[in-house]
C-alpha cells in the first residue's frame, strides 16, 4: 500500500511536469512526452538549478519505476529471460545515475538516442547490473 500512494505522488508530480511551461534549460516542455531516448535524458539529467528540477527528476524516477516493474512482473510471471539483473543495494536513483552516465556515452550515436526510451532505459540498466549468462 505504501509503494501505491508513494506511485501515485510520483505521477501526480509528473504530469504537473507537463503542464509546466517551458523553461529556456536544457528541458523542453516537450521532453515529457518521452518520443525517445534523448527525451528521457533530457528529462533525467535537468540542472538542479533549473525550476523544472523536481517535477523532472520525479517524472525521471516514476519512468525508471514504471520500466523496471513492468520488466519484473513480466520475467517473473512469464518466466522470460531476465535482460537486468540488480542487487538488492539498487536504488531508482542509481538507476537514473547509471542512465544518465549511459546516454552522455552515447549521446553521438543519433540511432540509440531517438529509439523509445524504455530501450534505451534498458540498454543503460543491462549494462550497469548484468545478468549472468
Amino acid at each position: 500500500m505504501k509503494n501505491n500512494r508513494m506511485i501515485k505522488g510520483v505521477l501526480f508530480f509528473a504530469l504537473l511536469a507537463v503542464c509546466l511551461p517551458s523553461t529556456a534549460g536544457a528541458i523542453d516542455k516537450t521532453d515529457f512526452h518521452y518520443d525517445s531516448t534523448q527525451n528521457l535524458y533530457n528529462v533525467c539529467s535537468v540542472d538542479q538549478d533549473d525550476p523544472s528540477y523536481i517535477p523532472a527528476i520525479l517524472a525521471c524516477r516514476a519512468f525508471i519505476e514504471a520500466a523496471v516493474q513492468y520488466h519484473d512482473s513480466v520475467t517473473d510471471r512469464k518466466n522470460l529471460k531476465r535482460l537486468i539483473c540488480y542487487g538488492k543495494d539498487a536504488t531508482i536513483e542509481k538507476g537514473r545515475v547509471a542512465f544518465v552516465a549511459w546516454s552522455e556515452k552515447h549521446k553521438n550515436d543519433k540511432k540509440l538516442m531517438e529509439e523509445l526510451p524504455v530501450i534505451g532505459l534498458v540498454r543503460a540498466l543491462a549494462e550497469k547490473y548484468p545478468c549472468p549468462k
